[in-house]
């Protein structure tokens, strides 16, 4: 029987490692032999037992580069796994990927989780990508948006499969309100401390928000190599006071559940799963504009408030409207229940299995 790899070098923290997770397991309970390879090895408590995994054994390139663990990852894949038994789908790093696939006549599955704007933007790269990207067997992308991006961009076709969520019993999410009995408007962000989600955006808006006398409380879930630069831009801003970062949780959807407004700032996504996440409990959401994701997700501004990327003027704007009169952000909020079906659990894992199904 042929073998599955899902190929990630780096399992950390974010919207691309819940994907694997649902993805990997749904396919496991199919009856797929499913293995995950990567460099991380402190992951395996989130995954039906039927994956496998096959990574270092110790934890000691938890920590390093994507560059190492693409090595690393590599090298285990050749020394490990029968490789005429086997076919990729490969969740990152995929140029090395595809590559490993020519070199040992593999087929493989690419999915790419982040906005071409992000890496391509000069005739040599559009060229190297273009060339690498149309050797693999299918291309899996996760919004129309991006699909006719990559088409317009590189000139390739794509298979449009939407992040699966699940759906969820709000009652049985804890009552526990992370805000510790505030009275004021309470904010939340989520996302990886890094340039891409450009959190400072947000600071830079809350400055404008206590300049205006806004009684809030500002919540900021996750960790990343941005994270002394902002505490230290909320020190100097003397924003101590109204901000707290919370670091990563595991029960982040208490916070969602606590809070007043969902606020996403990020330059570019994929399809970004917290905002899906904020929909399923009726949370108002202010987002970015950026390619590719929020725009979709929040149909143009039907479902959520959208601000051009880095205009932290038109967000403070927005979050001072919502406290002056938030029905037409709670309208949309509740309007949002309405279009979640798009990213129903069951309807799009089915087109990953059929896919691989092919494949295999």
């Amino acid at each position: 029987m042929k073998k599955l790899v899902i190929y990630i070098p780096s399992i950390e923290s974010g919207g691309v490692e819940k994907n694997l997770f649902y993805i990997s397991n749904y396919l496991a309970k199919k009856n797929i032999d499913v293995y995950i390879v990567t460099a991380n090895n402190n992951k395996n408590f989130f995954f039906n037992n039927k994956v496998k995994f096959i990574c270092p054994n110790s934890a000691r390139w938890n920590g390093s580069s994507r560059v190492i663990k693409t090595l690393i990852c590599l090298g285990l894949i050749i020394k490990k796994l029968p490789l005429k038994n086997i076919s990729i789908l490969s969740f990152q790093s995929n140029v090395s990927a595809i590559i490993l696939s020519k070199l040992f006549s593999l087929k493989i599955i690419v999915r790419l989780n982040t906005s071409t704007n992000k890496y391509i933007d000069n005739f040599i790269k559009n060229f190297f990508f273009k060339t690498i990207y149309s050797m693999s067997d299918v291309i899996i992308v996760n919004s129309l948006e991006f699909k006719k991006n990559l088409k317009k961009i590189l000139k390739l076709n794509s298979v449009q499969i939407f992040n699966p969520i699940k759906s969820i019993n709000v009652n049985k999410i804890l009552k526990i309100n992370h805000f510790k009995n505030f009275n004021g408007v309470k904010i939340l962000s989520i996302g990886r401390l890094t340039d891409q989600k450009d959190q400072i955006t947000i600071f830079k808006s809350l400055k404008i928000l206590k300049k205006n006398q806004i009684n809030f409380k500002f919540y900021l879930i996750g960790t990343g190599y941005k994270l002394n630069e902002l505490k230290q831009y909320v020190k100097d801003q003397q924003l101590t006071e109204h901000v707290k970062f919370a670091g990563y949780k595991s029960n982040a959807q208490e916070y969602i559940r606590s809070s007043d407004l969902f606020v996403l700032s990020s330059k570019y996504e994929g399809l970004p799963n917290v905002l899906i996440e904020a929909q399923l409990q009726n949370v108002p959401i202010i987002s970015s504009n950026c390619s590719t994701g929020p725009r979709e997700i929040l149909l143009n501004g039907k479902l959520g408030n959208l601000f051009k990327v880095g205009n932290y003027i038109s967000l403070s704007e927005m979050i001072i409207n919502f406290t002056k009169d938030k029905r037409d952000f709670l309208d949309k909020a509740k309007l949002a229940k309405k279009y979640l079906y798009r990213f129903d659990y069951e309807k799009n894992l089915s087109k990953y299995q059929n896919i691989i199904n092919k494949i295999l």
